[in-house]
């Protein structure tokens, strides 16, 4: 049903961008938009540019719905650009963004908050030396402020270490070091500050590279996840934990390895995918929310903020 404040209201779709998840994020934006239409919504795409200042100027929409990913998407910049233009908007504001786009930033405010994350170091990316390992091998070596795995890699030997602290580097100045936890890849969906499930994820290789995201096949799932009653009730109070800690929001997906009984947090998620093969509409669903169901109930978030703007 459409939401009667939006009724009438003109839906910008933001996709598309500046990052390595362009590709991701005009697959979210245009499935989005799709759902959005077939509900009765009033909404234009808008390919994200340089430009998207005065494209937006232009086009005057009462609510974007911002399916953007990575940089200048998902890291407080574009969300800058909305403020200024008081544009509502779905997801987190400024400051949620930017914290949960640098998984340092992200990791140590957990930390402070007494929430287990693996043991990690930095390095930047064209540093003549590497730091001591956080941890004994092996080790996950990725961008500090990407997303979708990219330039992810697991190291098993002290020599492949530079080659992988090169390639995350193609993407990010600086570069995370991080304990590597063996078991399980969980991940869980936040609503309103609420964990709708765990979901697991095994993939068909190594690790889930972007690859393995992003290709159908790749991966299996498991809904709910496959974890004993007193661990997946401790996931969940992690993932909605980590979400508060970082200034909650309307949603988010949080990514978590679980060994044995244990649980750490490896990342928040503010603006996850929205595609066909993203792991949110998955745990939405099993919750009783269809993906048109979730991208409205993302999108109603958004508009409260839209009488505000008109005051």
């Amino acid at each position: 049903m459409v939401i009667r404040r939006l009724r009438d209201a003109r839906v910008a779709v933001l996709l598309g961008g500046l990052s390595a998840e362009r590709e991701i994020s005009v697959r979210s934006g245009t499935a989005v938009a799709a759902a959005l239409r077939q509900r009765g919504y009033r909404v234009t795409e808008v390919r994200v540019g340089r430009d998207l200042p005065a494209r937006l100027a232009r086009l005057k929409p009462d609510v974007a719905f911002n399916a953007l990913h990575g940089r200048y998407g998902e890291d407080g910049a574009v969300q800058g650009v909305l403020e200024l233009l008081a544009i509502p908007y779905t997801g987190p504001g400024i400051l949620t963004s930017a914290l949960a786009m640098d998984k340092t930033m992200a990791k140590t405010v957990w930390r402070s908050q007494g929430l287990p994350t693996p043991r990690w170091t930095v390095v930047a990316a064209k540093a003549r030396r590497l730091p001591p390992l956080p941890a004994s091998l092996p080790v996950v070596v990725k961008p500090n402020s990407e997303g979708s795995s990219v330039g992810v890699s697991i190291v098993r030997a002290r020599s492949g270490l530079a080659a992988a602290v090169r390639l995350a580097g193609r993407s990010d100045r600086r570069v995370i070091i991080e304990e590597y936890v063996p078991g399980k890849e969980v991940t869980v969906g936040i609503l309103d500050g609420r964990a709708l499930g765990a979901l697991e994820v095994v993939a068909k290789g190594e690790f889930h590279s972007y690859d393995v995201k992003y290709t159908p096949g790749r991966e299996e799932f498991f809904m709910p996840a496959r974890l004993p009653a007193a661990v997946s009730a401790r996931v969940l109070e992690l993932a909605a934990a980590a979400h508060a800690a970082l200034g909650g929001g309307a949603y988010s997906r949080v990514d978590l390895r679980v060994d044995g009984r244990r649980a750490y947090l490896i990342e928040l998620n503010s603006l996850p995918g929205l595609t066909t093969l993203s792991y949110l509409p998955l745990i939405a669903e099993h919750a009783g929310m269809d993906f048109g169901d979730l991208c409205e109930a993302i999108l109603e978030r958004a508009a409260l903020g839209i009488q505000e703007s008109r005051r």
